[in-house]
């Protein structure tokens, strides 16, 4: 049976920076939305367009068929997922949960296999493109699973993202996010030393942009959080704690497989000078921040 909107309630678990916004287009195209927050009133916005709030994963998952959740760190996906009153044990047969957030490989493995043992269908799907990303439906989904299970998920997936792929079995999903994590932290270190350079120049940082930003040295960061560091700017799209845990996962991932990867290594020690600074709950292009403090 196709999960339209007419037979399908969804539900939601974790409605931040971005997850408020994807839960938001689900409940625009039509679905019955449920959510799950630690508080009522952080789910208030959603609440008053419709949104139905439960106050356990457990109660919410009785009432949904299929599930997302988009939290902070591991530890909350674990406890969401395999904690006393978590999604295994209280969904219904068949259910549908997938896990968007940046969370660990092992840890989606480890989901996979206790649904699978209750006849629940789970996948790990993180996501990129950040707040703008989850604003305009245009993020792109990385998913590991079964592919039967993708593709029945695949039209929920479309109202959030634009660039979806399945990118094999459980924890697949989550390897892929952490390519596409290594691969950001090095940019970010290039793109704002490009941006101190220009400003400690004597150049106007904003026309550098116009010439750099459409050849060979752009990039989604360089379009889009570049313009944010020469304002100031450092509001969240994309938390430096957040970033921190992604990249510990990724180092942690690596080390199991014996990869060297000094790039990630060099931009997390980088962060981690940030945090220490108390930039925790700023968005990741604050780390321009340590480059001007030197200029």
């Amino acid at each position: 049976m196709a999960l339209s909107a007419e037979n399908t309630a969804v539900g939601f678990i974790g409605t931040g920076v971005m997850g408020k916004s994807m839960a938001g287009h689900l409940q625009k195209a039509g679905y019955t939305l449920h959510i799950y927050t630690r508080t009522a009133a952080k789910a208030q916005e959603l609440m008053d367009q419709g949104a139905i709030w439960h106050d356990t994963p457990g109660k919410l998952a009785q009432a949904c068929q299929v599930i997302f959740t988009m939290v902070g760190y591991p530890s909350d996906v674990e406890e969401v997922y395999l904690g006393e009153n978590g999604l295994v044990r209280s969904a219904a047969q068949d259910t549908y949960l997938v896990d968007m957030t940046t969370s660990s490989p092992q840890l989606a493995q480890r989901i996979y296999e206790a649904a699978a043992a209750e006849g629940l269908h789970a996948m790990d799907a993180p996501v990129s493109g950040g707040d703008i990303g989850a604003r305009d439906a245009k993020l792109s989904i990385m998913v590991g699973g079964d592919a039967a299970d993708f593709e029945a998920v695949k039209p929920l997936f479309e109202l959030m993202g634009t660039n979806i792929v399945h990118q094999g079995s459980a924890g697949a999903g989550q390897h892929t996010k952490m390519c596409n994590q290594i691969a950001i932290a090095s940019n970010m270190m290039g793109v704002c030393e490009a941006v101190a350079y220009a400003k400690t120049s004597g150049l106007n940082p904003e026309n550098v942009l116009k010439s750099i930003s459409t050849g060979a040295a752009g990039s989604w960061s360089l379009s889009n959080l570049a313009p944010r560091m020469i304002k100031g700017d450092f509001e969240p799209g994309f938390y430096v704690k957040h970033f921190i845990k992604d990249m510990r996962i990724a180092l942690e991932s690596a080390k199991d497989m014996g990869l060297n990867v000094p790039g990630l290594s060099l931009a997390e020690s980088l962060y981690e000078k940030m945090s220490e600074m108390g930039y925790d709950e700023k968005g990741t292009q604050v780390l321009v921040q340590y480059y001007f403090q030197q200029a």
